[in-house]
């Protein structure tokens, strides 16, 4: 049977660093997946996650700075709803890493136009206790954004990539990227449910660490990876993240060739036929795809 594909948000977070030689780099921060989890338990991803009902709506639109929904859903090049993808992806930030990218909606306010700092031990108190609400479902990002009279700085967080999950995967996702800078007055930490444990990395360190199996990365968050790998601070990364237009879409295609595992994306040898062929043979799960290979969309998937 055809698997449902659900709307999803993934946030790269990116500080400044300086590299084994001491030349400048930058690093990101990636959390590990809960060892129970259903779906690719252990890997280590960026945060992000569904887009959630609470996501949508004017209640939402009303509480975000610098991004419309118009704008936005021209960005994705959707018909509408596009805002939604930013607020899931700054909710996610904050549920899964406690990064809260938000300003003061009061003109007058000292702190107005700098995004939140909670390095003051009580503010660092009250949001680790607002964020444990969030994930118990006990109150809503939203909510904290009133009580703390606060808009999400949508306009600091670019869409950078645009992947849906292959249809042999188990579970499927319409998955939007996006990157921005951290704040340098908050720290970014697991939520010890979902995620496990926390690094910052330098994009190059992970792909390295993926290829000798200390960490296991998945296709997408490897793709993404290798694009911001070159640069060499957080101001050239957002230059160019201000820039990005026209994402393409980049559905994989999952074969089993001579045994072993191959996924196939868009640009490769042989996607088109592969893809026309899936297509053809209608929706759903494939006899040529054994339960082990459409599991293993996810760590130590061959991204050749």
């Amino acid at each position: 049977m055809s698997v449902p594909i659900r709307d999803a948000a993934t946030v790269m977070l990116i500080r400044d660093a300086l590299d084994e030689q001491g030349h400048p780099s930058i690093e990101v921060c990636m959390l590990r997946r809960n060892l129970a989890s259903e779906f690719v338990a252990g890997a280590y991803v960026f945060p992000g996650g569904s887009v959630d009902p609470e996501d949508r709506g004017r209640a939402a639109e009303a509480l975000c700075r610098g991004r419309t929904d118009a704008e936005a859903s021209e960005i994705l090049g959707i018909d509408s709803g596009g805002l939604a993808f930013w607020v899931a992806a700054l909710r996610e930030c904050f549920e899964e890493a406690g990064v809260m990218l938000a300003q003061r909606r009061d003109d007058a306010h000292p702190d107005h136009g700098a995004l939140l700092d909670t390095g003051e031990p009580d503010t660092a108190r009250r949001f680790a206790a607002y964020r444990r609400a969030v994930n118990a479902g006990t109150t809503r990002l939203l909510d904290v954004c009133r009580q703390e009279d606060l808009v999400l700085a949508a306009d600091h967080v670019h869409y950078v990539s645009h992947w849906i999950t292959p249809e042999v995967a188990p579970k499927r996702y319409d998955t939007r990227f996006f990157i921005t800078a951290a704040p340098p007055g908050q720290v970014a930490s697991h939520d010890d449910g979902e995620t496990i444990a926390t690094i910052w990395v330098q994009p190059g360190e992970a792909l390295a660490r993926n290829t000798a199996g200390d960490i296991e990365l998945l296709p997408p968050t490897i793709s993404n990876l290798k694009t911001i790998e070159s640069f060499r601070s957080t101001d050239e990364v957002m230059a160019w993240a201000r820039q990005v237009t026209d994402v393409p879409t980049v559905l994989p295609i999952v074969l089993i060739e001579d045994g072993h595992l191959l996924i196939l994306r868009p640009g490769d040898s042989g996607y088109e036929e592969a893809l026309a062929d899936r297509l053809a043979s209608g929706p759903g799960f494939h006899d040529d795809l054994s339960d082990a290979a459409r599991a293993a969309w996810g760590p130590r998937a061959n991204t050749a």
